[in-house]
This record gives C-alpha cells, structure tokens and sequence, in this order.
C-alpha cells in the first residue's frame, strides 16, 4: 500500500511538471495554425494577443512564478516577450471657451444709461447696460501688453461681414499683411463690426473663438460670432461705449 501511494504521488508529481511543456507545445501549435497563445497556469487565452490594433498603456502579463528569459518563448506562454507597450500620445483638444466668458444676464451696477457698452478690459467682458441693475455681459477679447486702451467712444458704423483693411501702423509691423481682405468666413473680423468712433478700434466677431477671454488683439475688442450678431441688433450708430482702463 505504501508503495502504490508513493507512485501515486510521484505520477501526480510528474503531471503537474508537465503542464508547462505540455502547454507550450500546444501553443506552439496553435500558434502556427493562427490562434491566440495559451497561458501556462490554466491554458487561458491572453486577453488582447490576437487583437494586433490594441495598444496597451501597461506592461503586458508575465509568468511570476518562472524566469522564461523573455522573447519568443515567453511570448507563446505568457503572450507577452516581457517589454513594455508603447504609449499612445494624447492628442491636443481644441481649446473651449470658458464658461464664464459665455453671454449671460448678470447684475451690474452701473451709474450708465441703458444701452450703454462698458468694456472691462482687466476682466476682458464686455457689459450692456439693460437697467434695474442688470447688464447682459459677453466674454470678450482686448488688446495684447502695449496696445490697451480707454476712454469714450459712439459706434460710428456698423457693418455685416466687414472687409478688413489693415491700418498703415500694422502693415508696418506686419508687411506680409493685404491691402484688403473681403469679409468672410476666414476674414479676422468675423460676421460683424461695430466702428468705434473715427479710431482704428472696432468690436468685431472673430474666426478664433479660443481666443475670447485672452490679450491678444491690436486693441480691437473681439466677441464670439454669435456674441456679436447679437449686440449688432441690439445697438444703433452713436451708441455709447466706455472702455475702462487695463
């Protein structure tokens, strides 16, 4: 009785050294005949092996019980040669305009008539003055370091789709710049103007939304397209417009 128990455990013993061997050639096999490897420990399929466009951000699964000294042997047990995947990049995301640059009914306390424009160049909104202490206020763009301003002006012109005509000044700075460039979509003045007096300085849309709420302007004051399709209705010639300092 000894004796049959102790070849039993020795047969049990034998079997279960096997697993490994016998498990490698039957992922050599499959291997050859075009199916996924199979694991050592419980003649798993490995997630994701057959799945070539899969790319993982995490090392792939190694056998922790056994060395198996990587490459193509490890990679029939255990489906991975031991080397990390490579890491997919994230792409860029286009910047969104923050919400707190969206059009808006807020209160504001102003001594300004209705009608009025403020633009709060610091805080780069722009506020129409409606009365009973509230203002509808837009996100804004204003003039980069250098080319801020303020003071009082009237909206001496308003225009759909205005062609843009560069001043002598930016021309100077730019000499690469059009005579003239006809309104449309890809004009920088965007859908519409407003002519602030007989100065160089509009509000105007703009064909770069993610640029509202920033300093990046020639001190034009810019609105999102929709932004300024609406205040271009709500306004008339000789509106008010205070801009306040920087």
């Amino acid at each position: 009785m000894r004796h049959d128990s102790e070849a039993a455990t020795f047969k049990n013993v034998t079997r279960l050294h096997a697993v490994p061997r016998a498990a490698l050639s039957l992922g050599l096999w499959l291997c050859c005949a075009g199916a996924a490897p199979l694991s050592a420990a419980g003649l798993h399929v490995i997630d994701g092996y057959n799945a070539p466009t899969q790319v993982r951000r995490t090392p792939l699964r190694q056998v922790a019980s056994a060395n198996l000294g990587g490459g193509f042997i490890q990679m029939l047990v255990t489906g991975s040669t031991g080397e990390t995947a490579p890491r997919v990049l994230a792409q860029p995301q286009p910047q969104q305009v923050q919400p707190r640059f969206t059009r808006q009914q807020v209160p504001y306390s102003t001594s300004e008539a209705v009608g009025t424009l403020v633009v709060d160049t610091p805080h780069r909104y722009l506020y129409l003055v409606e009365g009973h202490g509230l203002a509808m206020r837009f996100g804004v763009g204003v003039g980069r370091p250098g080319f801020t301003w303020s003071g009082i002006e009237r909206i001496s012109r308003k225009q759909k789709w205005p062609t843009w005509t560069p001043p002598a000044s930016m021309r100077r700075r730019r000499p690469n710049l059009p005579l003239m460039m006809p309104g449309g979509e890809s004009n920088p003045l965007g859908a519409r103007a407003l002519y602030l007096g007989h100065t160089e300085y509009r509000i105007h849309g703009t064909n770069e939304p993610w640029s509202i709420g920033t300093n990046l302007s020639s001190g034009c004051i810019r609105m999102m397209n929709a932004d300024v399709r609406y205040l271009y209705r709500k306004v008339d010639v000789g509106t008010k417009v205070v801009v306040l300092p920087g």
